[in-house]
């Protein structure tokens, strides 16, 4: 990648949403115009808009890039076959309303890049209606050469379990390793390496509203995620000739189309549409200092939200090292029922919920209003506990937590990493009435 002296010092521009301007080529940015009757250096302008041009003001996100050609020179497109990736709910397949479970998934010896290693574990909603999620895992085991993604049906979040990931992207380069999130916007094409070899991790690929941060409340102007703690890339070209393989997603389907240059050509782009990386380890947590504790909505760090006020098309939450301190109280998550359903992983470290059952790469599934909760050995311990100030530390673990009902799909319900003695962690529950 080619880069300006500026870019290789900063590497990231801060801010979530902001108004970001960026050139790899001094004077590449026009001043004044968006698009002028020619663009410095004869680049080409483009615009891509990630709402519809008449959202409100505080909601519309779109970008000018400045390129050494338009992304609109390509071949034609011919079907692409990635059968593990699935769009949407399956609504065929009937599925018991129980608690689900699935240990981590290995990564094989197979040959697969990012694009190809995607398995989508669950799903929900309906990416035409622009509406739901879907959660996969990938398990790459080689870098993306020469060839490049665009999903046209939603943004996607990444959450690192296994290895870094290198991803350039048509704005720049983000250098994202376990513990730090990435959030890449719907239709911006990127390209991922694997630095550090075969890797694994997470993926939200959000269909409805694009993620932003949660209003605050009665917390105040200060508390979770900050702003400006989140990273977007300086401007960065590839000069190297030669062709490319572009990738698409469109309407749930793959296609991909011969490029004769790369698609990462941009010289310049300003706009508040950009792909960004963020530092779980910079969320300020907040609990309780008394009693009790509150929902675990006080650890989301990112919200795409619904036509219902307050009730998520999903929202990312983490669970990360942080002090408890409540006396009289059981600090693991209590049993609970919940409107809405929860799809968890681990990045690393111990749940406290589930101390031996959930491990780093896995993942669980709970439903609207299946019951769940602490396992038999976390019940008796936090019961019988001396309530001492105590620090969960070395933990990261994540919800993707939806509206809509997730749907496993075949290949999750067949693989053998599905621990279907799941349900067997409560067994041991005894009826303690003592009256």
């Amino acid at each position: 990648m080619t880069t300006s002296s500026e870019a290789v010092a900063l590497h990231y521009q801060s801010g979530f949403g902001n108004e970001y301007a960026s050139e790899a080529v001094a004077g590449a940015l026009p001043q004044g115009r968006n698009s002028p009757q020619r663009a410095p250096f004869d680049l080409y302008p483009e615009l891509i808009s990630g709402t519809a041009f008449t959202a409100p003001r505080h909601e519309n996100r779109r970008s000018w890039m400045y390129r050494r050609q338009p992304s609109v020179v390509s071949g034609r497109y011919q079907a692409y076959a990635q059968p593990h990736w699935q769009t949407g709910a399956d609504r065929e397949i009937a599925l018991a309303p129980e608690p689900m479970r699935w240990h981590p998934i290995p990564l094989d010896n197979a040959e697969v890049d990012f694009v190809d290693g995607i398995h989508t574990l669950a799903a929900n909603g309906d990416a035409e209606a622009h509406s739901g999620i879907a959660a996969h895992v990938y398990l790459a085991s080689r870098s993306m050469e020469r060839r490049a993604f665009v999903n046209a049906d939603g943004e996607m979040l990444l959450v690192p379990q296994q290895g870094r990931l290198v991803i350039t992207t048509e704005m720049g380069v983000l250098d994202v390793k376990p513990g730090e999130i990435a959030l890449l916007p719907r239709g911006v094409a990127f390209r991922i390496a694997l630095p550090d070899g075969p890797s694994r991790g997470y993926v939200c690929e959000n269909y409805g509203a694009q993620f932003r941060l949660p209003e605050l409340g009665p917390i105040g102007s200060n508390g979770l995620a900050n702003a400006r703690d989140f990273q977007a890339p300086v401007a960065a070209f590839e000069s190297e000739a030669g062709s490319y393989e572009i990738v698409k997603k469109f309407a749930g389907r793959f296609w991909r189309a011969p490029m004769k240059q790369s698609p990462f050509n941009v010289v310049a782009w300003h706009g508040n549409l950009a792909p960004v990386k963020y530092d779980t380890a910079n969320f300020m947590t907040i609990g309780s200092i008394s009693f009790d504790h509150p929902d675990p909505s006080i650890f989301t760090v990112l919200t795409s939200p619904s036509d219902t006020p307050g009730t998520a098309n999903c929202d990312f939450v983490i669970f990360p090292p942080r002090w408890l301190v409540m006396e009289d109280t059981f600090r693991p998550p209590w049993y609970h029922r919940n409107l809405m359903s929860e799809f968890m992983g681990l990045v690393y470290g111990e749940y406290d919920a589930k101390p031996g059952g959930f491990k780093p790469g896995g993942a669980s599934l709970h439903n609207a209003m299946v019951p769940h909760g602490p396992d038999e050995e976390a019940f008796d311990k936090a019961s019988h506990a001396d309530l001492k100030p105590q620090k969960l530390d070395n933990t990261l673990a994540f919800m993707f937590e939806s509206r809509f009902r997730f749907i496993p799909t075949a290949w999750a319900l067949q693989s053998p990493a599905l621990d279907t003695d799941y349900a067997d962690c409560w067994a041991g529950l005894k009826d303690q009435f003592k009256p």
